[in-house]
Parts: structure tokens; C-alpha cells; sequence
């Protein structure tokens, strides 16, 4: 950026904005290997229920997409066809561009790669999604405008460095400050919604975030008992999450310890919570806020070969001169994406008035309000059929059919995004996708049993949470259906 050339702006005011918005290049290599890797994590575990959530046989057919989701159709690849094989093919497309980048292999062209995929397998199936979904796009989003694989990378092995510029000189750019400030804003705006909260104010959200048994795994059953914990817990958390802004207000050590206080914290949702990869996702996000000290420390345990391509190359360089006109591009577009950053993040808070359905339409995933109202219903989902033969059954937990709370709500659901899926499924609004769930359900259970499915009604066991103890079950009808 020429401003920073520029003998006009003090040298001092130079050297703040590159501690605080640059990235070190390093920093950008790691962050592309935990984006690839998460990825490929993310991929295999969404291929268990391939069939299931991205296919014609599963729980939302193509037809069932165009007519709910018309606009996200039509942006996804994945819905050009329906059948498993081609699904199967996709996901192994993906998986190929998320180990390329992983490795820093033509790693520009296997970020956008990676980045139209994932978006086309998020708008496949909305249903599934949550806030990490939408921060991991944001993160390959920036990505692509910046030198991920200047260094740690084959690529980075394959280039001769000849220029005699210094050594990993900070990456300063508007994208560099776009993929930080994305960072701080997901934080800030959170916090600003928490405190909108009731049981935010109240000191008691906590509560009621643990006393989710659908949601709570690990160490969360035994924190669940410590309402005391959780109360000193709950305005910590508040205090780090505006103090976020120190992410890029502060350099060097301070910088450093508040990442790791950061990182502590997703550590431990990942440890309590059944949250999918959205923790491991949040830690990715924090590594381009390590300063160049945590690297050198680093460095010093990687092998030479690898040291030696450390060196970025003269194209990838902040202020080199040459591919200007493509880099004008880049600024120009990072630019924009920055500028949208804080226009949504001001019209979900309420600051910029806008017709009322753009942020009533807008997920949790898009509104970074995660946990800013705790739900206070927790449950499970009983589907009650009946065989030919008169048996009546649970098609949904293969199983015969039983209303009773099962022993850990957690293992109720198969996966984080069943989960997911089967909450939203529940939302008035998504009635109409009710009917293909119940199709999937009635195919399923004919093809692994004898005797076929006559009819199935889905319920949800709502049991509303109290505080001090005592809890009721509450029978929610959802559909109703005969088996096709």
C-alpha cells in the first residue's frame, strides 16, 4: 500500500499499522494448513449422512431445495445433481483442494476451489448449519486475497526468492486487516447481542446453556452442577469478549496472551459443548494474531528445508512493485468485503434500518448472536410408525417405539448435525420440509426390516427448563404422514 511508502505519514504511525493490521507470513501459512485440515475434518464428517442431507434419497430432495431455498439453489453445485455418486464425487473434489491447500500446492487456485465448494455444500442443505460454517467461509473468503501460500507451502519450495528484500516482512493490506477485524467484529457483535439478553443481565445464561442435556458432552455434564462456577464463568467471558478489540489494539506479549485467553476458552466449549468443528474453527481464526515473536519460536523446531521457504517471494511481497494492476484488483475487492463487514454487523445490531425480513431471514450463522439468548427448551425427537403387521416402531431411532427420555440426550442424535437439522426442522417456518423427512424416514425403515412402514408421526419431547429443578415433558405433534 503506497501510504505506508509515503514520507508524509510519520514513521511511528507506519509501525502501528503494521503491528496491528499486519499478518506475518508465517501466520498466513499456519492458517492455511488448520483451514485445509479442517476441511478435510469437516468433509469426513459430513460424508457419514452423504446420503442422507445432500442427495435426491435424503431428507431434502433438489425439488424440495429450489422451492424453499430458490436463490441458494441456484448458487450451489452440489444441486446440479442428486444422485449419491455424484454427491461422493463432489465431497472428493473437495477433499483433493482442501489437501492442496493444506500443503500450499497451487494454493490460490485451491482456495477459491475450496471456497465455491464449501459455500455450494452450505447452500445445499441450510438446515445444517451454524455460526463456525459461516466464519470458516470468511476465512477462505480472505484467503483467497492473500499470500497463503508465500511460505510453509510447496509452492514456496518450488519459487526461487531472488529479490534482497527483508526477510517475512509483515503482510499489510486491506485484506490482511479485513481477515483480522472479521475476527474482532464476530466477537464484539456477539457480546453487544449477549447484552441484550435477559439472562445475560441476569447472570444466569449460563445456566441455562448447560442445563441443555442435548448439547452438553465431556466435562460440560459435570459443570452442568456448578451453578456457582458458571457464574463467575459467564462475566469473564462478557469482559473477553469486548476486550477483543485488544486483538489488534495490542502487539507483542499482551497481543499473545490474549489470543491464548481466547483459545482457552474455545478449547473449553469444545470440551463441554457438542458444537461440531466450530471451536476448532474459532482457534484457526486466531492464528493470524500471533505475533512474529510466537514464530520465530516456532521456527526454530521446523527442519531446514522447510525454514529455508519461509522467504516469500517477491510477488506475494507487501510493496513490491510488480503486478500492480492485479493487486489494485484485490485491494478494490477487499476493500468492498470489508466495507459489508461492518454494514451487515451494523444492520443485524439494529444501528441501520433496513426492511424488517433481511434480519428476520438472517440465521444465527449470519448474525454472530450465538448463544446471545440461551434456548430453554431442551429434548428429543420420537418418530412413531406402524408396520404392516401392526408393530409400532421408531423409524427415526431404529428401535421400538418408546417416548421415554433416553439416559443421555446427547446420544439421542446421531451427529452435531443431525442435531442441527432436526431443531431447525422443528422451526414453524420450515414445516414444508417436513414431508420429505418423513419420506426418508419411511424408506429407511423399509429398506432395513421386513416388513414395510404403513404410516409415521414425528414428535418433538419438549421439556421446558427450570432452574430450580423441577422439569416437565411436554408432547409437540411436528407431521404426520402415511409412508409412500
Amino acid at each position: 500500500m503506497a501510504v505506508f511508502r509515503s514520507r508524509v505519514v510519520p514513521r511511528w504511525l507506519q509501525t502501528a499499522v503494521v503491528e496491528r493490521l499486519g499478518v506475518d507470513p508465517r501466520g498466513l501459512a499456519a492458517l492455511r494448513v488448520a483451514v485445509g485440515t479442517l476441511l478435510l475434518v469437516d468433509l469426513a464428517l459430513r460424508a457419514r449422512q452423504l446420503r442422507t442431507f445432500y442427495t435426491d434419497v435424503g431428507v431434502l430432495p433438489r425439488a424440495a431445495l429450489h422451492s424453499t431455498y430458490p436463490v441458494l439453489s441456484r448458487l450451489s453445485v452440489y444441486a446440479l445433481a442428486g444422485s449419491p455418486r455424484s454427491t461422493a464425487a463432489l465431497f472428493v473434489l473437495a477433499g483433493l483442494a482442501a489437501a492442496a491447500l493444506a500443503v500450499g500446492y497451487r494454493t490460490r487456485l485451491a482456495t477459491v476451489v475450496s471456497l465455491v465448494l464449501l459455500a455450494s455444500l452450505h447452500a445445499r442443505n441450510p438446515l445444517l448449519l451454524n455460526g463456525g460454517d459461516s466464519v470458516l467461509r470468511r476465512l477462505l473468503l480472505w484467503g483467497t486475497l492473500l499470500p497463503l501460500g508465500s511460505c510453509w507451502s510447496l509452492d514456496a519450495l518450488r519459487r526461487e526468492a531472488t529479490d534482497d528484500r527483508p526477510r517475512r516482512a509483515p503482510v499489510v493490506t486491506v485484506a490482511s486487516a479485513g481477515l483480522l477485524l472479521q475476527v474482532v467484529a464476530v466477537y464484539l457483535v456477539n457480546g453487544l447481542f449477549k447484552l441484550r439478553s435477559d439472562a445475560w443481565t441476569q447472570g444466569v445464561a449460563l445456566e441455562y446453556v448447560f442445563s441443555l442435556d442435548q448439547l452438553t458432552v465431556l466435562l460440560g455434564d459435570a459443570l452442568a452442577t456448578r451453578p456457582v462456577l458458571l457464574g463467575v464463568v459467564e462475566p469473564v467471558w462478557l469482559g473477553l469478549l469486548f476486550g477483543s478489540v485488544g486483538l489488534v489494539a495490542l502487539t507483542g506479549r499482551r497481543r499473545t496472551a490474549l489470543v491464548c485467553a481466547f483459545a482457552g476458552a474455545h478449547l473449553s466449549m469444545f470440551l463441554t459443548m457438542r458444537l461440531g468443528v466450530f471451536p476448532l474453527i474459532s482457534l484457526a481464526a486466531l492464528v493470524p494474531f500471533l505475533p512474529p515473536s510466537v514464530w520465530d519460536r516456532v521456527e526454530t523446531t521446523v527442519d531446514a528445508p522447510v525454514t529455508a521457504s519461509a522467504r516469500p517471494s517477491g510477488s506475494d511481497r507487501f510493496g513490491s512493485g510488480r503486478r500492480s494492476r492485479r493487486r489494485g484488483v484485490v485491494t478494490a475487492v477487499a476493500l468492498a468485503a470489508l466495507v459489508f463487514v461492518v454494514a451487515w454487523n451494523a444492520v443485524t445490531l439494529g444501528a441501520v434500518d433496513v426492511p424488517s425480513a433481511t434480519v428476520a431471514d438472517a440465521s444465527e450463522e449470519y448474525r454472530w448472536d450465538m448463544f446471545a439468548s440461551p434456548r430453554r427448551t431442551d429434548g428429543w425427537f420420537v418418530a412413531a410408525g406402524e408396520t404392516a403387521a401392526g408393530e409400532r416402531v421408531d423409524p427415526l431411532g431404529d428401535r421400538p417405539l418408546t417416548f421415554d427420555r433416553p439416559p443421555d440426550l446427547a446420544d439421542a442424535y446421531p451427529s452435531h448435525r443431525w442435531m442441527r437439522y432436526l431443531l431447525n426442522l422443528r422451526a414453524p417456518d420450515n414445516a414444508e420440509l417436513r414431508p420429505a423427512f418423513g419420506d426418508r424416514l419411511c424408506r429407511r425403515w423399509t429398506r432395513r426390516h421386513d416388513a414395510a412402514l404403513e404410516d409415521v408421526t414425528v414428535y418433538f419431547m419438549a421439556e421446558p427448563t427450570d432452574l430450580d429443578g423441577s422439569e416437565s415433558v411436554r408432547r409437540e405433534r411436528l407431521h404426520a404422514q402415511a409412508c409412500p
